[in-house]
């Protein structure tokens, strides 16, 4: 079921994500779906849950629309559960990030260029993969918000100076989207 999308200045996407208890097999398949069905009306590649108010540890990535610019991301699905990360490399990489809990706003983050995660996919099968290029980049910006971090926390300090005033207007409550939305 799609889900409004919460925005900046919600409480939930400050806190940190309770792990999901595996043995709710109906939950999880719930949540995972309405995940995806919110995802594929407002058009992004990544959610977690906390954007559709469930503060609990899950995300799911879609690089599939990347695939003009990103040629190996074809196939790129992922759902993570109980996420963990194992390593992240030294290199590091930036990417413009935008996010739909902030719209409108668009900034350059570093973030490591690789990373190793554990998780359990949406059959409970526990996976360990490494990520790179793009696909880590969009596992790393949801990863985040299971932590209760946006990425607008991560910019440079003159950035975020001058986008202070538009994440302010986002949580008061002027702002536009294409999907549903709210904050709370």
């Amino acid at each position: 079921m799609i889900q409004p999308i919460y925005l900046y200045g919600s409480e939930v996407l400050r806190q940190k994500a309770q792990e999901v208890d595996l043995t709710d097999k109906e939950g999880i398949k719930t949540l995972v779906q309405d995940l995806k069905d919110t995802l594929a009306v407002a058009e992004g590649v990544g959610l977690a849950a906390p954007q559709i108010g469930v503060s609990k540890r899950v995300v799911i990535v879609d690089g599939t629309e990347l695939t003009d610019t990103y040629e190996y991301l074809k196939d790129f699905r992922r759902t993570l559960i109980n996420p963990r990360i194992i390593s992240e490399s030294d290199t590091m990489c930036t990417f413009n990030e935008g996010c739909l809990s902030i719209p409108g706003i668009y900034a350059d983050v570093r973030r490591p260029s690789s990373m190793t995660v554990e998780y359990y996919n949406e059959d409970l099968e526990k996976v360990t993969e490494t990520f790179d290029r793009f696909a880590c980049r969009m596992v790393q910006h949801e990863l985040s918000h299971l932590d209760g971090d946006m990425f607008t926390d991560h910019v440079a300090p003159i950035r975020k100076k001058m986008i202070a005033k538009k994440l302010v207007g986002i949580a008061n409550g002027r702002y536009t989207t294409r999907y549903k939305s709210k904050i709370k």
